[in-house]
């Protein structure tokens, strides 16, 4: 239940660092977690069944629609909706990823990110219950905002920052957190606000999103559901969409996984196959993405053209200490600032190592001008770059470059 403090208080984990002025905190391969076994090593065996003489490590994916179901209704598999061998070797993979070490872990993949973030909200409140969003946080949150007042649930909304969401906690039914946002990069921190919204009977989901669970584990934070979009750094590759939710209460996940039943909001056996395949690789990109950022960042610290630079691993970021309490990784994604819409087009158009593109958390670098979405609260020049896993020499190069060509004026 809600309120109980069910969620243990992590040790601080021990961290290595690497890059320059800015060093980064990185998970340590070496260091084992609590299943005794570090990230790389759980990343590549994560939701493998048994071995079995003669068969793949990982089996393809099942597609089917129905089993074969003679008598009873009795089994796993019975109706493809339902579930699925596919998604069970998937949803056991994300889960020990999420809360490694830990039992009776409970595992929901949808169909894309905004699936499972909506499953959460409308199987969690009712109408006349309350829900407090983050005001600053993905695009597609207003959308979900006018839905859900038009159930005839309450709305409260507040910045990110600060814990600010804190003052609209009274008698909400759920507290929904981004951090770090996005794409503004604020950081909020996940203990205190849990602990002030359990003490109220309020359910905690936290959009994990941007850290990925190598970066930032909400549940070991005391959060109740970690939800996020498996399209982005989990999968890493930019050819799938998936989305996943995450929780350690039964009842909770029950009431997420009759949400997928009832809408049917469920991923395809190749999407779930094809995601299993690249998680294991997760370590080995991260490691290198958040190196890039960081290097990225720091390029980006010293230019007169840049402003409003954002990266949570940044020493001198405003969410820095709060991020370096309660992640292993500060992610792949820089923003900044620059001078208006014209030079920020220059600078996009002057690139050659990244993708102009509206995802993020893939091997391939990717930035856009966000504004021209025109559902962020940013200026025209607003820059969201997601780092790659290219050589970090090359890329610094190439937005060193490009930048100068923006300022150019060609």
């Amino acid at each position: 239940m809600p309120g109980t403090g069910r969620g243990r208080e992590p040790r601080p984990a021990e961290r290595r660092t690497r890059g320059g002025k800015g060093a980064q905190p990185v998970n340590d391969p070496h260091t084992p977690g609590t299943d005794g076994y570090g990230d790389g090593t759980r990343a590549v065996r994560a939701g493998l069944p048994e071995p079995v003489k003669n068969e793949p490590t990982l089996p393809g994916p099942v597609f089917a629609a129905h089993f074969h179901l003679p008598g009873d209704v009795e089994g796993p598999y019975t109706y493809g909706r339902d579930t699925n061998p596919t998604w069970t070797l998937l949803e056991r993979a994300i889960g020990e990823l999420e809360a490694p070490g830990r039992s009776g872990v409970e595992t929901i993949v949808f169909a894309s990110g905004m699936a499972a973030i909506s499953a959460v909200l409308l199987s969690q409140a009712r109408t006349g219950d309350t829900v407090v969003l983050p005001d600053d946080g993905y695009q597609a949150l207003p959308l979900l905002r006018e839905q859900l007042e038009a159930y005839g649930i309450h709305v409260r909304t507040a910045p990110t920052a600060n814990e600010d969401q804190l003052a609209e906690l009274d008698g909400a039914r759920l507290l929904w957190i981004e951090t770090p946002s996005n794409p503004g990069l604020d950081v909020c921190d996940v203990r205190r606000l849990v602990a002030a919204a359990h003490a109220g009977g309020t359910l905690v989901a936290v959009d994990n999103t941007l850290a990925t669970p190598l970066g930032q584990r909400p549940l070991e934070l005391g959060a109740d559901f970690s939800v996020a979009s498996g399209t982005k750094g989990l999968t890493g590759h930019g050819d799938l969409l998936l989305g996943y939710v995450v929780c350690l209460d039964p009842d909770l996940a029950a009431a997420v996984r009759r949400w997928r039943k009832i809408v049917g909001a469920i991923p395809g056996p190749m999407e779930a196959w094809l995601a299993h395949r690249s998680l294991a690789t997760i370590q080995l990109r991260a490691q290198r993405q958040w190196a890039n950022a960081l290097a990225v960042a720091e390029a980006l610290a010293d230019r007169d053209d840049v402003s409003g630079l954002r990266y949570p691993g940044l020493p001198s970021d405003p969410s820095h200490k709060t991020a370096a309490r309660q992640m292993q990784g500060f992610g792949s994604v820089v923003s900044f600032t620059l001078a208006d819409r014209e030079r920020a087009e220059r600078f996009m158009a002057a690139l050659r190592l990244v993708e102009d593109a509206t995802s993020f958390g893939g091997v391939r670098s990717t930035a856009e001008r966000r504004g021209r979405w025109g559902g962020d609260a940013v200026p025209e020049g607003f820059i969201r770059f997601s780092a790659g896993a290219e050589d970090t020499e090359d890329l610094v190069a190439d937005v060193l470059r490009a930048l100068d060509s923006a300022g150019q004026g060609h």
